[in-house]
């Protein structure tokens, strides 16, 4: 209806003008072209527009892609890093106690990040014993030598013993005293030999945790041990600045 109203306008002016019917027919077609064609180049220029946004929307998905790839490819190159330096203190320790190791008096493993070195109590101390003996300080200069140049780790002497309680010409009440004792004289000791007492903790698990049953000569033995554990540090050490 409103294109007929404008039409006929149209058709009055032309009349008042002194425009005849035919040169109107002609404008009018002009005008009816032009008009198409500018309904046309709006369509392409709202589907370029729409085109653009999805372009953009796609750049930034492709960005931030990106950056998690960056990020992941950061974190496994970090990873492969401390791998290898874990792998080399693993290896330092195997060619170090090697003589030891194939002799069944010390075991080394690594699991999730944790590497523990196994030494059975024979080799470092004397029966019912906390003091070291030049076996087991043999042994211990390796572990040092691989642990004391050590940042953000923790090594933590655990040890433990067989279910044998204590006699009273031992010096020790019972177990407890026994398996603790001896992780401080080994912390001492890997101190004495470099290694920071920063990175240092002794625990002491008397006869609580054994490998295996305290029901033969055998299994008590393998209960009796050491176990240092390289692991990751949980909280950096607080050093109070001095005032």
């Amino acid at each position: 209806m409103r294109n007929r109203m404008l039409l006929a306008l149209c058709v009055a002016a032309a009349a008042a003008c002194g425009v005849s019917k035919d040169e109107f027919a002609a404008q009018q077609r002009d005008a009816q072209q032009n008009l198409q064609k500018y309904q046309a180049e709006s369509e392409k220029t709202a589907a370029l527009e729409k085109k653009l946004t999805e372009v953009q929307q796609q750049n930034t998905v492709l960005q931030q892609q990106l950056a998690e790839a960056t990020a992941a490819s950061a974190k496994l190159q970090e990873e492969k890093g401390a791998l290898e330096a874990k792998s080399g203190q693993y290896q330092q320790l195997a060619n170090s106690l090697q003589s030891q190791i194939a002799a069944g008096q010390v075991e080394i493993s690594e699991l999730r990040g944790k590497m523990t070195v196994k030494l059975k109590d024979r080799i470092l101390f004397s029966s019912a014993s906390a003091s070291l003996n030049k076996q087991g300080k043999a042994a211990l200069d390796a572990v040092a030598d691989a642990f004391k140049d050590l940042k953000g780790k923790n090594v933590v002497v655990a040890g433990y013993t067989d279910n044998v309680p204590m006699g009273a010409k031992t010096g020790f009440e019972d177990n407890w005293a026994l398996s603790t004792a001896r992780a401080v004289n080994v912390v001492r000791y890997l101190q004495s030999k470099g290694v920071s007492p920063a990175v240092l903790g002794a625990a002491g698990f008397s006869e609580y945790r054994p490998l295996v049953p305290n029901d033969t000569a055998t299994n008590r033995s393998q209960n009796r041990r050491i176990e240092i554990a390289l692991t990751a540090a949980d909280n950096p050490p607080i050093v109070n600045a001095a005032k």
